[in-house]
């Protein structure tokens, strides 16, 4: 395939919809994975219709870690290649004092935030590697950095996200891979809303507002390595140059 292949986690909703949308735009061939075959297959008609191309669609729960793996090999025999991930999907867990969080919600919070992407490193880094031009891009929050009650098991898994992605960025330097984090901050989406009910969503960016910014750092031509890439902090400066 003479396009760049990117797998997109979370795929289906919210942000990841988004960004799958907008690398698809940007002529990159998308894999798209979620856990609803109904919605994955709603995004690969739109990709049909604003591209003429079709995606890859790979109904996937992040929390089969074997399947993970599996899903690495099927890639590998089909593609020989991963140009791109985006480490997307996320959870947002128990909103509540931590005495009252379940074993059962505050364990998933992590397998999905946290460590799904470690086992999605550990089975496409070799992919990655087999492209002249490996990215990897993984979205945070800013729960990771900013405490506040409530909001344990979330905040948690964020900054361990962050501390595991600052290791893998050090072990990249000398590689041609390039591996960023990317903060959107609050966005008008379902997960948002769920945590923010009284908020005015419109007064948030969009999610193909803070998608607008991903193509670039998914692309050959990007060479940011390292940084924690802030949606606000990226517009206010453009809007400061304009």
């Amino acid at each position: 395939m003479d396009r760049r292949i990117v797998l997109v986690t979370g795929a289906s909703r919210g942000i990841g919809r988004a960004i799958a949308l907008a690398l698809a735009r940007a002529d990159n061939h998308i894999i798209a994975t979620a856990r609803s075959e109904k919605a994955l297959t709603a995004l690969d008609d739109e990709i049909k219709t604003l591209t003429g191309q079709t995606a890859t669609l790979v109904p996937l729960d992040l929390r089969d870690f074997a399947a993970v793996d599996r899903l690495a090999g099927a890639l590998l025999e089909r593609f020989g290649r991963l140009d791109g991930l985006v480490g997307n999907a996320g959870v947002l867990g128990n909103i509540g004092p931590l005495e009252t969080v379940s074993p059962q919600s505050f364990a998933e919070t992590l397998d999905v935030n946290l460590t799904a992407n470690w086992r999605l490193i550990r089975a496409v880094h070799p992919l990655l590697r087999m492209s002249p031009a490996g990215r990897a891009l993984f979205i945070t929050s800013g729960a990771a950095v900013r405490h506040r009650a409530y909001w344990g098991p979330y905040s948690a898994s964020k900054a361990g996200l962050e501390a595991m992605i600052g290791c893998y960025i050090d072990e990249t330097e000398n590689v041609p891979i390039r591996v960023n984090l990317y903060d959107p901050g609050p966005t008008a989406t379902d997960m948002r809303h769920k945590a923010m009910p009284g908020e005015d969503a419109s007064t948030l960016p969009t999610p193909e507002d803070v998608a607008g910014l991903v193509p670039y750092y998914l692309s050959a031509e990007c060479d940011v390595h390292g940084a924690r890439l802030s949606y606000r902090e990226i517009s206010r400066r453009a809007a400061a140059d304009s």
